[in-house]
C-alpha cells in the first residue's frame, strides 16, 4: 500500500518529505503535496519527516480522511513532481494543527 498526504499539508506543504524520498513520488500542488501511489515503494522515510504528522500509510488513514487517498491520486496527474525541498507556506505556522481544512485546498 502507498503512502498518503492527508489534511495536515493543506496550507502548511513543508517539503521535508520530498528530500528523503527515494523515488521522487512527491508532486506540488499551490497549498499541499500528493504522493502518487503507483510510484510510491513504501519505504515510510518521509513519516518522520513530515512536522505535521500529515503522511499515513493507505490503510492507516483515519477514517474522517479516507477521502485524501482518492485526492492524492487525482492531483498527482495534475501537478508536477517535486524533487528538492522547498521552504514551506509563509503562512505555515499559522495552518499548523488548525483542522477542518479541506475547504482551503487548493487545486491549481
Amino acid at each position: 500500500m502507498a503512502y498518503v498526504v492527508t489534511e495536515g499539508c493543506i496550507g502548511c506543504k513543508y517539503t521535508d518529505c520530498v528530500e528523503v524520498c527515494p523515488v521522487d513520488c512527491f508532486h506540488e500542488g499551490p497549498n499541499f503535496l500528493a504522493i502518487d501511489p503507483e510510484v510510491c515503494i513504501d519505504c515510510t522515510l518521509c513519516v518522520d519527516e513530515c512536522p505535521e504528522n500529515a503522511i499515513y500509510e493507505a490503510s492507516d488513514v483515519p477514517q474522517a480522511q479516507q477521502h485524501f487517498i482518492e485526492l492524492n491520486a487525482k492531483f498527482v496527474k495534475l501537478w508536477p513532481v517535486i524533487t528538492a525541498r522547498q521552504e514551506p507556506l509563509p503562512e505555515a505556522s499559522q495552518w499548523s494543527g488548525v483542522k477542518d481544512k479541506l475547504v482551503h485546498l487548493r487545486e491549481g
